[in-house]
């Protein structure tokens, strides 16, 4: 699997609420990493369910947790595509009220 945060690969048996990246001692059970994670979504996670957590890149107690497929399979969930999907939508707003 892949850090959330470093981008590196790390091996984890289970992810654990406490357990943590062996290199860059990152929380590895936070929202960032999870398959609900979607910034901009109501509490910005599409689980419904889901308790408000303020802090994303913190371990929590989140009971709805599932590791990201992409930094489960070593693809990644790039900070690129995040930055697209936000570029993507500044160019949307531009073309409606430019």
């Amino acid at each position: 699997m892949i850090c959330w945060k470093c981008k590196k690969e790390i091996s984890v048996e289970k992810i654990g609420r406490t357990e943590e990246c062996p290199l860059c001692k990152a929380d590895l059970h936070v929202c960032r990493a999870c398959e609900f994670y979607e910034s901009g979504a109501h509490n910005d996670c599409r689980e419904s369910s889901a308790e408000y957590v303020s802090d994303k890149e913190r371990a929590n107690f989140c009971d709805y947790y599932r590791i990201s497929k992409a930094l489960a399979q070593g693809t990644g969930a790039s900070g690129a595509a995040e930055k697209d999907k936000a570029q993507a939508a500044k160019d949307a707003f531009n073309a409606l009220f430019g």
